[in-house]
């Protein structure tokens, strides 16, 4: 099944995926309804079954997740809100007053046939930056730096980038699944 629609507005995520998955992607932009909630696949689910139901035809969709130990689950898949009302380096200061400033990263692929639910999850241990640096990447990733690195993941060369990305772990799954369907 390589006649997949990629639901996304950002053509950065598009070329990423269409690169580390080796083949052409379609991509379409949906404004879809953001369900609240602190499950990474409860939200990709509710998104994967709504574009289907819009386009009618097999589509895949991706969420991202950013959780800071200290705080258990949060902020979690409330990452693109925090951003937008905190910004960057209030994201930074907020790890400031925790004990730790130890994150996990993790993404989701959910594609649907309008039969079945496939899930492809990607993670990435590290900590978060006590400043914002870089200009690559997108998302958190000028605050967040990978486990056993100083970089933040902005400021890694693109190759070095896309080999410890959670987007890339979980693309690999999905094309694995993918191969094994041909």
């Amino acid at each position: 099944m390589t006649d997949i629609t990629f639901i996304t507005g950002n053509p950065h995520k598009a070329e990423f995926l269409a690169k580390w998955l080796g083949l052409p992607v379609a991509h379409h932009k949906l404004d879809l309804d953001e369900l609240q909630s602190l499950d990474l696949h409860t939200v990709v689910e509710h998104k994967v079954r709504q574009a289907y139901a819009i386009l009618k035809r097999p589509v895949l969709v991706e969420d991202a997740s950013l959780r800071f130990t200290a705080m258990g689950r949060l902020p979690g898949t409330y990452i693109k809100w925090f951003i937008e009302e905190l910004g960057y380096d209030g994201l930074r200061r907020l790890a400031d007053g925790l004990d730790s400033r130890e994150a996990v990263g993790d993404v989701c692929y959910a594609l649907y046939d309008g039969k079945e639910i496939r899930y492809f999850d990607g993670q990435m241990r590290g900590s978060i930056s006590t400043e914002t640096r870089g200009t690559g990447g997108f998302g958190f990733d000028s605050v967040f730096i990978n486990e056993g690195d100083t970089r933040t993941r902005a400021e890694l060369p693109e190759d070095e980038y896309a080999k410890t990305s959670y987007r890339n772990k979980a693309i690999k799954k999905l094309r694995e699944y993918l191969d094994a369907r041909v």
